[in-house]
């Protein structure tokens, strides 16, 4: 079974073949394939984001979970994903299709892009995820291809300092002096609800000078131009102000005490063009910044890339729920992804408690932004790494596979299958042995030209049936 699943990237007749034999190992079959042609640009090997922190067991507390209900659902039968295309032999990726219970997921999603692309208005999709996700990579390739199809609405919400020393956004400069900050996530012994916002991670500083600058980049067809700051903060007792700078010139200083914790904003309109934004810290106080959205007030799209290096689906249940709501509505979104599992997959924690947690995250999506399309995007094939060089699959990642497909048919949502998406298990060790590379040596990560690959196959299967 190894040897034909290392093969199976050589031959389209062979890929199909291991699909077959992987979804019937997980109890399924396929489906009829479909018959448009799929792209694939080159890109550059490349380092990755900071690597996930993995953790081996949980050892967290939980918030209690709601009790269960009362009869339980009809079970999923998975008929498997289905292809969008041919499968070239030359290029790695299968170009699958979203799982759905009717085909109709991404049909608020569609209905924006429509009205996008006759210049009545906007698409607003968001991201979620770990590092998959942080590294803006495959996020960012969808941006810039939607942009530049139905229109540029902007580049959505970026930080202003730096979280870590990879954070990227693909299209914005982040400037910032990162002494002088403090950067706060959910983390593996994180136990206690906080106040993290929209991006589920915080900066913040109480010293005089600490500045955070973004700015559109001037190269690029799609992307450079802004005429809207929209500035997240936390209101709070004790706490400091900020001064904003638009293009270097002072626009206003902003208080951020008050007798309770909340959101706070501070929006900014400018003509339309290249601009930045910069804010400082004026030291009489802590300050807290969730995120700076950067747009266009014109008809597009605007994609949300909100990747936390490490990250599990369960860390939303820590979010505090008021300001995460409050956020969420903000944004307005047509497509919510929750982009989790890679790291979940090498946790001890019973199948049970993840389904518990995961139905949890996606009830708070769909009751906050009921509007919205949802999709659940799986695990990365994960191998594990023996003392004798040999590598092994693991048989949690299909759970979480059958989870993630259950809790999101049930919910109304999609699914996307990235094992399914890069040949099955231990693909990841024949994607790092190609040249050139597709998949990192930790057989964690891809490189820049497979997330790219990502984009691509992600993209086609959410413009399916558009």
């Amino acid at each position: 079974m190894k040897d034909v699943l290392r093969r199976g990237l050589s031959s389209p007749l062979v890929v199909s073949a291991t699909l077959l034999s992987t979804l019937f190992v997980w109890g399924a079959a396929w489906q009829a394939l479909g018959g448009a042609d799929a792209a694939a640009d080159d890109g550059d090997r490349n380092d990755t984001s900071e690597r996930e922190d993995v953790e081996p067991s949980e050892r967290r507390a939980q918030a209690p979970d709601r009790p269960d209900r009362a009869a339980p659902p009809a079970p999923v039968v998975r008929q498997g994903p289905r292809l969008l295309a041919e499968v070239d032999p030359d290029v790695p990726g299968l170009p699958i299709a979203i799982e759905d219970a009717d085909g109709q997921s991404m049909a608020h999603l569609h209905a924006a892009l429509r009205r996008a692309e006759r210049g009545e208005g906007q698409a607003r999709l968001m991201f979620y995820g770990a590092s998959h996700v942080a590294s803006d990579l495959f996020s960012g390739l969808i941006r810039e291809r939607l942009q530049a199809r139905f229109g540029d609405a902007g580049h959505g919400v970026v930080l202003p300092a730096h979280p870590w020393r990879t954070y990227r956004h693909r299209g914005v400069d982040v400037e910032s002096n990162r002494g002088r900050w403090s950067a706060t996530k959910v983390r593996a012994n994180t136990t206690d609800v906080d106040f993290y916002g929209v991006h589920g991670v915080y900066v913040e500083s109480d010293r005089a000078g600490a500045f955070g600058r973004v700015s559109t980049e001037d190269s690029g067809s799609v992307g450079r131009r802004a005429s809207l700051f929209d500035v997240y903060y936390l209101e709070q007792p004790e706490g400091g102000r900020f001064d904003v700078l638009v293009d270097g010139r002072p626009a206003q200083r902003v208080a951020t005490a008050a007798d309770q914790p909340g959101p706070g904003y501070a929006t900014f309109r400018v003509p339309d063009g290249p601009h930045a934004l910069e804010l400082r810290v004026v030291g009489d106080g802590p300050v807290r910044f969730f995120g700076v959205a950067v747009e266009r007030e014109e008809p597009g799209v605007l994609v949300d890339t909100l990747g936390i290096n490490g990250a599990r689906a369960r860390y939303h249940l820590l979010w505090e729920d008021a300001l995460y709501r409050e956020h969420l509505a903000r944004r307005r979104p047509d497509l919510v992804v929750l982009a989790y599992g890679t790291n979940e997959s090498g946790d001890d924690s019973s199948i049970e408690r993840y389904e518990r947690e995961l139905r949890r995250v996606v009830t708070r999506v769909r009751e906050t932004v009921p509007q919205a399309s949802c999709l659940l995007v799986g695990p990365s094939d994960r191998p594990v790494r023996r003392p004798n060089g040999e590598h092994e699959d693991r048989p949690r990642t299909h759970q979480l596979i059958e989870v993630q497909h259950r809790v999101a048919v049930e919910s109304g949502c999609g699914f996307f299958d990235l094992v399914a998406f890069s040949g099955g298990p231990l693909s990841m060790v024949e994607w790092d042995a190609m040249d050139p590379g597709y998949a990192a040596p930790d057989l964690v990560h891809y490189t820049r030209r497979g997330y790219e690959r990502l984009g691509e196959v992600l993209l086609q299967a959410l413009l399916d049936g558009y």
